[in-house]
């Protein structure tokens, strides 16, 4: 428990002022979940004390403006207690208690769970256990590449400290000494539908935290007096991140609800008839306090387009790998802008982002083999447009961060994340390091733009486009190398195609990408040896696809239509190409060649005619069609 000495209690007016505010937290937190008719009331009541001292006593920020460069970071990874934090805000003033009251309306951005559809939420939250990789991204960002006072905090749950991405967190944090770091756990001791699994245990919640190199106390959650001496301690550790593992009650602050299973989830209704009174009984009425000043150190920011400062410099013919590409045009970016950073998890020799750490190791971060965590730290990197993150691995090793990457998106994130190693092209590794199932996943992603480079030349650009995008964007590269067929002042958009090969005749459109794009276009020197004329499709973006160039070509093709690639057939390219088609009403025949079971090891190319997607199922997709 964290000693409290004479010399370290705040005096009696600030103590009355805070179990003030911890109580008008949960007085709004009660009302507007009573508005809204459902929420976790009692989940905020239990943290009131927390969200108390920490808007009101520790941080810095500029209430008119919180993303302000300079204003200390607040991450609720228990989002659903996100009543509680719209009370805090609520009560500092940033708005009135009649918009509070709009809780989880259709029309309303107090929503139920937290989004950056509001000015003071950096990260979306509720899908639980994600919050602190957040807060360590934003904590990396603010120590060592802004190297500016502002302090991060993150508020997690005791029932999300099951999840294994809390602990990546907490090692990634450690490691790197991320000391302007405060991780709080709220111990109240209930789940949504049993107790959590150490319920009360501070002691082992102390050691574990302890063990993963965090400064850690354990503190009485309602306490407003602890808790400012704990917050307070923190301020003075150096070298490590500090934790405060606080013990709380769920529905503290009255007797009806306090330390109760199956209030999770509920509003407190005509509870509150009783509840309402007895948490107003207990104010001080004490005047106002003043909050610490900011220090506004944080470095401008200067939004304006990323560009290549040189001209690429390939060779047409060349075989180059795109994942080899990658790592090269990271170095551009990072050449030409200090708001990129990398990212990588233990694969960066394979990815190439090995390259950037060569050319700017002080923007490079390691987060080793912790998928989730990386992309979490990736999205608070980026967080408040502060730098222009790229995260890599193999492309199979981000579908487990798959929720990550879709909170992301809710996030309105500007992450980019480009994964190589895809498609049974990979060879002798066997079908564990594959990846046949990210297509399909991630155009699922909205505002996701997915990139499939197939030539280092369209791969740089792919680059170039991803780092000025708004939003997410995927990038796909291949192991094996491919020929450069494009010009190196090629000009590339997004969801705009490009024609690989045509001519006035062609009687099939093939349609491939990456690896599958070589093989296309060797398919089609074979065919014109026999008389048959093929046009050749580069999608270059999957989602979006280029709808028009695809209904236009097809068409000139007299509807026939081949697509080839290093993937499942589910979710892949083939049926993204066979929805446009079908929705523009454009009469076709397509034959869509791809991966159509688990794979195994095998040299590349025996693999791609074993499972059918080499230049000869092209080459035999074709003459089929052109036979029926």
């Amino acid at each position: 428990r964290v000693a409290i000495t004479a010399g370290d209690k705040p005096d009696q007016k600030t103590l009355e002022y805070l179990e003030d505010k911890a109580n008008e937290i949960r007085i709004l937190s009660i009302e507007c979940t009573n508005a809204s008719k459902s929420v976790h009331p009692t989940s905020c009541m239990s943290a009131a004390e927390i969200f108390s001292v920490l808007f009101f006593n520790q941080m810095r920020y500029v209430l008119d403006d919180p993303r302000h460069a300079s204003s200390d970071r607040f991450i609720l990874s228990k989002g659903h207690a996100a009543p509680g934090l719209y009370s805090a805000w609520c009560s500092a003033g940033l708005f009135d208690k009649e918009r509070l009251l709009t809780l989880r309306k259709v029309d309303s951005d107090i929503e139920g769970h937290p989004t950056p559809r509001l000015n003071f939420i950096d990260a979306a939250t509720g899908s639980l256990g994600q919050g602190l990789s957040v807060a360590a991204g934003m904590a990396y960002i603010g120590k060592y590449i802004e190297k500016a006072s502002y302090r991060t905090y993150c508020l997690i749950g005791d029932g999300e400290s099951a999840e294994g991405s809390i602990w990546e967190a907490l090692s990634f944090a450690s490691f790197y000494k991320l000391d302007n770091l405060v991780a709080i756990f709220d111990i109240n001791r209930l789940g949504q539908s049993d107790p959590a699994p150490l319920q009360h245990d501070m002691e082992t919640y102390r050691k574990r935290v302890e063990a993963f190199g965090f400064h850690t106390m354990v503190v009485d959650g309602h306490s407003v007096e602890e808790l400012v001496k704990a917050f307070e301690e923190a301020k003075n550790v150096k070298g490590k991140p500090s934790a405060l593992v606080c013990k709380t009650f769920k529905g503290y602050g009255s007797a009806e609800v306090s330390d109760k299973l199956n209030f999770h989830g509920k509003a407190l209704n005509s509870l509150s008839d009783k509840i309402l009174p007895e948490i107003k009984a207990k104010m001080h009425n004490a005047p106002a306090q003043d909050r610490p000043a900011l220090v506004d150190d944080a470095p401008a920011l200067v939004l304006k387009p990323i560009s290549f400062k040189s001209p690429l410099s390939y060779n047409k013919g060349d075989k180059i790998a795109t994942r080899l590409a990658y790592g090269e045009a990271l170095v551009r970016l990072g050449e030409a802008s200090d708001r990129v950073v990398a990212l990588d998890a233990d694969t960066k020799n394979s990815t190439f982002s090995l390259k950037f750490k060569d050319a700017f190791p002080e923007r490079f971060i390691e987060c080793f083999i912790a998928e989730q965590n990386m992309v979490g730290v990736a999205l608070g990197c980026g967080a408040r447009q502060r730098t222009v993150p790229f995260c890599s691995t193999f492309a199979t090793f981000f579908t487990r961060a798959m929720d990550q990457i879709r909170m992301a998106a809710v996030s309105q994130s500007n992450l980019n994340m480009a994964g190589s190693h895809c498609g049974v092209s990979i060879g002798e590794d066997g079908p564990s390091q594959m990846a046949l199932e990210d297509i399909a996943a991630f155009r699922a992603i909205p505002n996701l733009v997915y990139f499939y480079p197939s030539d280092a030349v369209s791969a740089c650009r792919a680059v170039e486009l991803a780092a000025n995008y708004r939003h997410m964007t995927f990038i796909r590269t291949s192991r094996p190398t491919t020929t450069v067929i494009y010009d190196n002042d090629e000009t590339f958009e997004i969801g705009k195609a490009k024609v690989a090969k045509k001519s006035d005749n062609d009687k099939v459109l093939v349609i491939g990408a990456g690896i599958t794009l070589e093989a296309a276009m060797t398919a089609s020197n074979t065919l014109a040896e026999q008389g048959i004329n093929i046009r050749v499709l580069d999608p270059f973006t999957i989602k979006p696809l280029d709808k028009d160039a695809i209904i236009e070509h097809s068409k000139a093709c007299g509807g026939l239509v081949v697509t080839v690639e290093d993937h499942y057939a589910e979710g892949g390219l083939g049926e993204a190409v066979a929805g446009v088609l079908s929705q523009a009403g454009v009469t076709h025949t397509h034959k869509l060649l791809a991966v159509r079971e688990i794979p195994r090891s095998g040299p590349p190319n025996v693999l791609l005619k074993m499972f059918g997607v080499d230049d000869t199922a092209v080459v035999n997709a074709v003459r089929g069609l052109l036979e029926s």
